[in-house]
């Protein structure tokens, strides 16, 4: 098989694994934890849905990976969160703050 050849089944076989839902513009499902933990009080989409929870969609990966990791290892405490943050892996955690991390927030300044 030619050079181009191996390249352009590489290429079609790699836009095959990406699915349906990316080829119909779809978003992607948001990770397991963000469904079942994470969104009962930060919302699937980084709005808060509890008062006193944090809005976290827009937020800087970095810091929420630091947050968590301070809930998790008790630097910092919070009745729910210090629970919550223990049973999340580090890939978990990766997965969480990648997703909130990755949304778009616009900002709109009083008038």
């Amino acid at each position: 098989m030619s050079a181009s050849k191996t390249t352009l089944t590489l290429l079609l076989g790699a836009a095959a694994s990406l699915g349906a839902a990316a080829w119909a513009g779809e978003a992607p499902a948001p990770p397991a934890k963000v469904r079942t933990l994470c969104q009962n009080c930060h919302g699937e989409n980084g709005v808060a849905v509890l008062p006193g929870a944090a809005n976290l969609g827009g937020q800087q990966k970095e810091y929420l990976r630091t947050q968590l990791r301070a809930f998790r290892s008790g630097r910092r405490q919070d009745p729910v969160m210090s629970t919550v943050a223990k049973t999340l892996t580090d890939d978990e955690i990766e997965e969480v703050t990648g997703w909130y991390s990755a949304i778009k927030v616009t900002v709109e300044l009083p008038k």
